[in-house]
């Protein structure tokens, strides 16, 4: 348990595509060097540990990867390259456990003391973080965003603003779901216009739009519904308080806020609860915690809902 040379090994691995660059015939140490411009005998060392775990196979001095390290391709169904990367916002993040004790003693987040910088102002200021980031998102929602259109009351509500909602992945499932909806994605410049995008090729350019702007910024007044969606766990509370305050604001006098999140023990571990607070100062809770947050920010709990594996819908209306 207390090893660190197999997960910096596969991360490594990752990092410089070796399953892309072997392929399926395998390549030899040089050759894999030459391709990834490493040391040719520390990447044999690096590989003849991989070869040890089970990631790669070697045969006459080829290595492979076999169907356990084909997992780590760009292409791979599991998708969980991005989270290995250290090139990528979550490989990335990950490093930052190194920094874990600073975290545990002064409840700061680790990523900013690694990396001098914030999370979101890290991978604001880096175009293939951010980039990164969204398909990292994209990835995570392919199977939970059709669950969630269909397993909440959308339709409730002609026009939904899906508040910090990327690149609409969850948006654009719900409309889809749902054709008699409007909505809007609000989020930072380079999400929103991404979302834009995504909504065209989608054929929904006539009923979703995106709107440039944060969610400590008071938002556009007017929708039916305000969709919180995997927002609130990557803050603080009184940071989580200011966003549904917001909501609130812009939700007065009979609208709804809907917060979508994995709630602690009904679909978080433990393991996502470190991670949260060791990134971004952030944490999973519980039902009563998320409606104690809303009460505090004006909000009223009116029913909670599981909507796909390991997320929950709350409703609130305006107290």
């Amino acid at each position: 348990m207390a090893g660190l040379a197999t997960p910096m090994a596969i991360r490594v691995a990752a990092t410089l595509d070796l399953v892309e660059h072997a392929g399926p015939a395998g390549a030899t140490a040089e050759q894999l060097a030459t391709a990834t411009g490493s040391s040719a005998p520390a990447l044999r060392c690096l590989l003849d540990h991989l070869v040890a775990i089970g990631v790669f196979a070697a045969e006459s001095g080829r290595y492979r990867p076999t169907d356990l390290g084909a997992q780590l391709a760009e292409d791979a169904p599991e998708g969980i390259k991005p989270l290995l990367d250290i090139r990528c916002a979550g490989g990335r993040a990950e490093l930052a456990f190194a920094d874990l004790l600073e975290t545990i003693t002064t409840g700061a987040p680790a990523y900013e003391r690694r990396y001098g910088r914030e999370f979101w102002t890290d991978i604001d200021a880096e175009p293939a973080l951010r980039r990164s980031f969204d398909a990292q998102m994209r990835w995570r929602f392919q199977a939970q965003a059709p669950q969630i259109a269909e397993r909440f009351g959308w339709g409730r509500f002609p026009r939904i603003l899906d508040v910090g909602g990327g690149n609409g992945t969850l948006l654009e499932a719900i409309l889809l779901a749902h054709p008699e909806l409007r909505g809007d994605v609000l989020d930072l410049a380079p999400s929103a216009a991404e979302a834009t995008e995504r909504f065209a090729a989608a054929g929904l350019a006539d009923r979703a739009g995106a709107v440039a702007g944060s969610f400590f910024d008071p938002l556009p007044a007017g929708a039916d519904a305000y969709l919180v969606s995997d927002i609130l766990h990557d803050w603080d509370d009184d940071h989580a308080r200011r966003i549904l305050v917001r909501c609130r604001e812009a939700a007065a006098p009979d609208g709804t806020v809907v917060v979508v999140e994995p709630v602690r023990n009904q679909g978080s571990d433990t393991a996502i609860d470190l991670f949260m607070l060791m990134c971004f100062a952030g944490r999973e809770r519980t039902v009563d915690e998320l409606t104690a947050l809303a009460a505090g920010s004006g909000l009223t709990l009116r029913t909670t809902t599981p909507v796909s594996n390991g997320r929950t819908a709350l409703e609130f209306g305006v107290a």
